[in-house]
Parts: C-alpha cells; sequence; structure tokens
C-alpha cells in the first residue's frame, strides 16, 4: 500500500515578511522503506527562527530551501514500519527532516528517544537544539560569573528563557526584553530573572540603563534592532556576546534607517576588549552528552522550567511561522500532528 505524505513547499522567496501564498501543501506518493530505512509519521515538528534564512538565497551557513521544496525541520516522529534491526514500529525517534507528515528515511539518521525522561516533545525544545544554544554558548562565550549582569531579549522563548535560567544558576543577574506584560511578568515570577522590560514600551534604552545600573557583562545576542543599540552603550570593559540569532532585521528589505554605526560598533569593540563571537549550535555537538545530563537533572529538580507555544496540524504551520517571527509565541513553538 502506498503511503501518501503531505508536505508544505516553499512556492515563492518571501519578500520581507512571509505571506501563506509564498507556501502550499501539497500531496506526494512515499516509497516503501528499503533496507535500512523506516517509514515514519511525524508527531511534533518543530519551528525556529533559523528557518526564515533558510528561505533567502543569501549566503548562510547552510543551503537554501529551493522552490518546490520542504523547509527544514527536527522533528520527534513515531516508526510505522522498519526494515532495520536497530529501530521497530513504535519507536520514538528524533529526526531532522522537513515540514511533512510522514517520510521515509535512513534508521541511522534516527535516534532513539526514551519517553521516560520527560515528554518526547522536549526533545525539540529544552532538551534538544533551543536547550543546546544556550547552554553551550552560555559555557564557551558568554561565560556569566556571580554578581555579573546577563541581558538578554526574546527573554520568554525557546532560547531566551533558558538563557536566562542557566545565567541564574550560575549566580549573575538577569535582565531580560520581552514583548508585553504577560511575557515580563512569566519572565519574573516564573523563570526567576530579576527584571524584564516590555519592549514596546518607550525609552528602553533608559530603561535598560536604570535596570542595569553596574553595566553589563554578557549580552546574549538573538534579536538585534532595538534591543542590542539600547545593551551596546552599557557593556563593560571584557563584557562577552554569544551571538546566536538578529531576529529583528530577518525580514528586512533594506538597511536601516540612519548613520553607519559600524565605525562606533569597532570602537566600542576595540576600546572595551569586548569579545563578540557569532556560533551555530551544531559547532558544540561535542557538548551534548553533558547538555542532557545536566539539563535533565534541572529539569527534574525544577531549577529550570520550560513552556511550550502549541499548533495543531500542517494547516496551521504558516500560520504558526509567521507569528513566531513576529514574535505573537509565547514559549518553544511547536507544531502538533498526531498524539
Amino acid at each position: 500500500m502506498t503511503q501518501i505524505a503531505r508536505t508544505i513547499q516553499l512556492v515563492a522567496r518571501p519578500v520581507g515578511a512571509p505571506k501563506p501564498s509564498d507556501f502550499r501543501i501539497a500531496s506526494l506518493p512515499l516509497p516503501d522503506p528499503a533496507a535500512g530505512e523506516v517509514l515514519l509519521q511525524m508527531l511534533w515538528l518543530s519551528l525556529d527562527p533559523y528557518m526564515r534564512g533558510r528561505m533567502s538565497e543569501a549566503r548562510s551557513y547552510a543551503a537554501p530551501t529551493a522552490l518546490g521544496d520542504a523547509p527544514p525541520s527536527e522533528a520527534v516522529a513515531r516508526v510505522l514500519q522498519s526494515n532495520d534491526p536497530g529501530l521497530t514500529a513504535g519507536d520514538v525517534v528524533l529526526v531532522h527532516d522537513v515540514w511533512r507528515d510522514h517520510a521515509v528515511r535512513k534508521a541511522s539518521d534516527c535516534q532513539r528517544l526514551d519517553p521516560a525522561i520527560g515528554p518526547v516533545q522536549a526533545a525539540l525544545g529544552v532538551l534538544g537544539m533551543p536547550g543546546l544554544t544556550a547552554y553551550a554558548g552560555l559555557k564557551h562565550i558568554g561565560k556569566p560569573q556571580p554578581g555579573e549582569t546577563l541581558v538578554v531579549g526574546a527573554a520568554t522563548g525557546a532560547v531566551g528563557a533558558l538563557v536566562g535560567q542557566i545565567a541564574k544558576l550560575a549566580g549573575a543577574r538577569v535582565v531580560g526584553v520581552a514583548g508585553g506584560p504577560e511575557k515580563c511578568r512569566h519572565a519574573t515570577e516564573e523563570l526567576g530573572f530579576d527584571a524584564c522590560l516590555d519592549r514596546h514600551v518607550p525609552d528602553l534604552g533608559a530603561r535598560l540603563a536604570a535596570a542595569c545600573p553596574d553595566g553589563i557583562d554578557v549580552y546574549f545576542e538573538l534579536t538585534g534592532g532595538d534591543i542590542l543599540h539600547a545593551a551596546l552603550p552599557l557593556l563593560n570593559p571584557f563584557a562577552r556576546v554569544p551571538v546566536c540569532g538578529t531576529i529583528a532585521s530577518y525580514n528586512a528589505t533594506t538597511p536601516p534607517p540612519g548613520p553607519d554605526q559600524l565605525p562606533a560598533l569597532m570602537r566600542l569593540i576595540l576600546t572595551r576588549s569586548l569579545t563578540v563571537r557569532g556560533f551555530i549550535v551544531s559547532e558544540f555537538a561535542a557538548d551534548r552528552p553533558e547538555f542532557l545530563a545536566t539539563m535533565s537533572n534541572w529539569l527534574s529538580t525544577g531549577k529550570v522550567r520550560s513552556r511550550e507555544d502549541v499548533a495543531h496540524g500542517l494547516d496551521d504551520m504558516v500560520s504558526a511561522f509567521i507569528g513566531m517571527l513576529e514574535g505573537r509565541n509565547f514559549g518553544k513553538t511547536l507544531v502538533k500532528l498526531a498524539d
């Protein structure tokens, strides 16, 4: 019996913010799994800001999604049929795939998950790529110390929420920036941030300066834009700036207005001996076992909390993706396809 997969294809390169018309849903037949392959049913798909960059033809760290192909995504999937001795029907696995509900993949591309450790979708969030991004970015670049001040934007998102909590565990004072009073309350009351500022309220620079009277020692860069401009003047000598996202500019079609800020930035880097280091999480893959052991312990003991923003079904995936880029998500953005 031929298995049919529903998939979301990129049919136009977004100009500015992505639109629903840039995508279409298609149905494609799947081959039967050959030797060493498995048939997968996707249970959960991950949505992450980096996907916007993969829709552009601009040079980046990974090849762009071709028109007519599906955008990439990590997925939690159930094995429906296996032609490999390492996996059996019913196993739940983590796999790098695309926006679709079924797939045939090599068994060697799948990592079996243990549902006893926690909800399997955590492998896409707090126990997955976003969690490792926060953990490794702080361990290798940010290096927060007791008594230092760390600032992070997108403070209730998949990465920012963990950055703040890990920095608190290291003894740092944490100031977040988030979109709206509800998110700010969550950051301080649920996640333990020392302060959180609403990015929609005017005078962010003055409010951030008041919240960081001793300056900023670590600025974890996820957003760019107004938050970056507010943080730069407050950076202390020898401050560290891990850079893993600039979501404020992902939909930009022209350079920002105003004078060229690059000379001032370079002078700041020089005169304050700043460390500014971009990174892709795959650079720190060797940290994954240590990260999983540490983070799972923090979760089980309540030292770290996570929140999910869940859409349901492929039909809602594009709107969830657009909403995430606009900051409408509250927590890690996931799409649930099946129980």
